[in-house]
């Protein structure tokens, strides 16, 4: 590869191995072996098309480890099984209240006496009472069952089987009671060292948040941090200063060299015998290496690690690569390392990150007022130049972030992170040292934290956007990237237009007499969502767990704020059971103005008047009414609040949980009208929707709202086959995702649209 020529060859790889991420399926494996043998003839025999034969390589490539990741994830018909697993707890396992959570890698399996070809890591929770301490490195037989990574699909969500297929992990479960469980050996790895650590700084730091923090900075370890310390990291802008993050691992590296220059101080003729420069570039990669196995090798951490030990490699054959060609050799020998990085947002706001401050950040100041300046100046760049990915990958920002980013950056890489980068080295060489070092550290962290909780009060600090389109995304990089042109370049300010399509996103709303009926996908749990022209009301909003994993918080949140819903009206529990009531006080907090109302809000915390029968909301030509459902002294199920929506074109039911016992009751009180589409009682449990509920409403559309294997088994097959004996057509959350109804104000049919397959790609399920 030629001195000049590395920036192309890596940029097209990358595009080659992007393109491959769009698909919904992969390709055989010998087209992706006769891709790469015509790309690699093209690139020795035709040098002319050698940038072409990087792009063809790159899809080889992406393809062919896709799909071993693909083939590597449990066999389908192992999904449900208990499966017998030996294997190494990696990472810091995360103790919870309802159960301990950890990674494995998988030394072998059966099934039986059957040997399974199982490898890669699986994520394990063990809830059967106390479990015992698992350390990191500890070797343990172990009883599971398994399934294929599936996560939730909705708009604007978190993609888990994506994460999954990034970080190597081929099947979740839990532990089942199994006398053969047991611990089989434990040895020392450097999640061992990185427990030690964090272990020594709980005992030594004595309030918990400080201690939490500098664990965090320390090795990497976020357990300690609490939501709400995620809240006020977000809202400023600085997740990625809560654990070592690639800055950091760069901090380290300039402490190794700083090192290396000490020795030759102390010893000058050390520089007769040895060439400074290449102690110097060993001596950074050395540090910043060991710094990044306490961070566990995570993926920015491994990113940065690359692109030090280029430059460092560099220096040490005196060459002097320039930065965006160092920028490119470390790119591309990621991508060949491994091309499903992609995937991860922060492989995206890393590089791009740095190569918008290589591009633009040209004219460095001279003096404390020029470091000063220059200081402000990056701070500015990067959050306007990441604002479009941070947006399209998390679907928020923070306007307070280059504020918060400018006091909090320098401040904790370069005093906190430093501060407990001397107590661990003290912890090793002299514990008692440690103390004051730790507690000077936790003091400091304790006062950064305490003005960034304050920021994160500001008004803006925490800003949301509708779902971000490619189109937009492209655009707003191409003008952030001319707003931070040199000087020269004429009318830079028109770089800020090209931010409008991303600020102002096209929004398909309901006309005036129609409405949006969305079955959110929230597990085996319910969350729907009726939209008008003006207005939005929300029923039900999926199950809260002992372990804080709240669906309102990680399903309906994120699509509100995805479809661009700024005002909620309405927001029903249909009753208390916590698969329908516990993410409510999540969306309650989110939208204090909406009104709330409950089948039973004398079981509930939080403050809700009754669903009365007869009572109606008129909004844009869409009626939406309570019918009369159970009794106040009835089964909790009976009193669901029953809603029927009326709109010009169509109909829908929202029934929560009723049995058919209060099914006839529902059925008198349902006029007239047109179609209806219906969401299953129950999530489809065989105690409702009888043949004559189903005969009464004859809807063109059941929605089933339901986990993906739940232990209830729902929908039962006994149902399943009534509804299909009576025409009736069905979507199930578990396998479609997020369901979108569309009811149009004339008489046109409603168009149905699941999100699971709208949004297909390779790795989903």
């Amino acid at each position: 590869m030629r001195k000049d020529g590395a920036v192309t060859p890596a940029i097209m790889l990358l595009i080659g191995v992007l393109m491959v991420q769009w698909l919904p399926t992969l390709p055989p494996r010998w087209f992706c072996l006769a891709l790469a043998a015509v790309s690699l003839s093209t690139g020795v025999l035709a040098p002319r098309w050698r940038w072409l034969a990087w792009c063809a390589f790159g899809v080889a490539w992406a393809c062919w480890r896709g799909g071993m990741a693909m083939d590597a994830r449990l066999p389908r018909e192992l999904e449900g099984m208990n499966v017998r697993i030996v294997g190494r707890v990696i990472d810091l396992p995360s103790v919870r209240d309802d159960a301990t959570g950890f990674l494995m890698t998988i030394d072998s399996a059966t099934l039986g006496e059957r040997d399974l070809a199982l490898r890669g890591r699986l994520r394990v929770n063990w809830y059967n009472g106390a479990p015992p301490s698992l350390s990191p490195c500890s070797r343990w037989q172990l009883v599971v069952r398994l399934k294929r990574p599936r996560g939730l699909m909705n708009p604007g969500g978190a993609d888990a089987e994506r994460s999954s297929l990034e970080r190597g992990i081929v099947a979740t479960g839990y532990v089942r009671d199994d006398p053969d469980n047991g611990l089989l050996t434990v040895s020392r790895c450097v999640d061992g060292i990185r427990a030690a650590i964090s272990g020594a700084i709980a005992a030594r730091v004595q309030d918990t948040r400080d201690a939490a923090l500098l664990q965090a900075f320390a090795v990497g370890d976020i357990r300690g941090l609490t939501p709400r310390d995620w809240a006020v990291a977000r809202a400023n802008g600085i997740p990625h200063l809560l654990a070592i993050s690639g800055f950091h691992v760069g901090v380290a590296a300039v402490f190794g060299v700083w090192l290396a220059r000490l020795f030759y101080v102390i010893w000058p003729t050390l520089a007769l015998r040895v060439p400074r420069v290449p102690v110097q570039a060993a001596s950074a990669l050395l540090v910043a290496g060991i710094y990044s196995a306490l961070a566990g090798f995570g993926l920015p951490t491994v990113r940065t690690l690359l692109m030090i030990a280029v430059v460092a490699l560099a220096r040490a054959l005196r060459r002097a690569p320039n930065g965006l060609q160092s920028l490119a050799l470390a790119l591309f020998v990621v991508l060949l390392f491994d091309p499903l990085c992609v995937l991860a947002a922060g492989f995206w706001l890393s590089f791009v990150g740095v190569a918008f401050l290589m591009v633009c950040m040209t004219n460095r100041g001279d003096g404390p007022r020029g470091f000063v300046k220059e200081l402000g100046s990056t701070q500015l760049l990067m959050t306007v130049s990441l604002l479009p990915l941070t947006m399209w990958f998390f679907g928020q920002a923070s306007l307070v972030g280059a504020l918060s980013n400018l006091v909090a950056v320098p401040f904790v890489s370069f005093v906190i992170v430093p501060c407990t980068l001397v107590s661990m080295i003290l912890l090793g060489i002299c514990p008692p040292l440690a103390s004051p070092v730790l507690w000077l550290a936790a003091h400091l962290a304790h006062a950064q934290w305490w003005l960034l909780d304050a920021m994160a009060t500001w008004p803006g600090a925490l800003w949301y956007l509708p779902e971000v389109r490619l189109w937009a995304l492209l655009l707003a990089m191409l003008g952030a990237f001319w707003l931070f042109m040199p000087r020269g370049v004429p009318v830079r300010w028109l770089g800020g237009l090209l931010f409008l399509p991303l600020l102002l996103p096209i929004r398909d709303l309901p006309a005036h007499g129609g409405f949006q009926l969305w079955g959110l996908d929230v597990g085996q749990g319910l969350s729907v969502l009726v939209r008008t022209e003006h207005h939005a009301l929300v029923y039900d909003a999926g199950a809260r767990f002992p372990s804080d994993f709240d669906m309102g918080e990680v399903a309906v949140l994120p699509s509100l704020h995805a479809l661009g819903i700024r005002r909620l009206d309405v927001l029903i529990a249909s009753h208390a059971d916590n698969d329908h009531s516990g993410g409510i006080p999540a969306v309650a907090a989110e939208y204090p103005d909406a009104e709330r109302y409950s089948g039973e809000p004398e079981r509930l915390t939080l403050p809700m008047k009754p669903c009365t029968p007869g009572q109606s909301w008129s909004w844009d030509g869409v009626t939406v009414s309570v019918l009369p459902s159970g009794a106040t002294d009835g089964p909790a199920n009976d009193r669901s609040c029953v809603l029927l929506v009326e709109g010009r074109g169509g109909r829908a039911l929202l029934t929560g949980d009723i049995t058919s016992r209060i099914e006839p009751t529902v059925l008198a009180a349902i006029p007239p009208g047109p179609p209806l589409v219906l969401t299953v009682p129950h999530h489809g449990s065989r105690t409702s929707s009888s043949a004559a509920f189903l005969a009464g409403t004859d809807p063109t559309l059941a929605l089933i709202s339901s986990g993906w294997r739940n232990r209830f088994g729902h929908p039962h097959p006994l149902v399943v086959k009534r509804y299909e004996d009576a025409g009736i057509p069905w979507l199930n959350s578990a396998t479609s995702g997020a369901i979108e109804v569309n009811f149009p104000p004339d008489a046109a049919p409603y168009v149905a649209t699941r999100w699971r397959q709208r949004q297909s790609r390779y790795w989903r399920e």
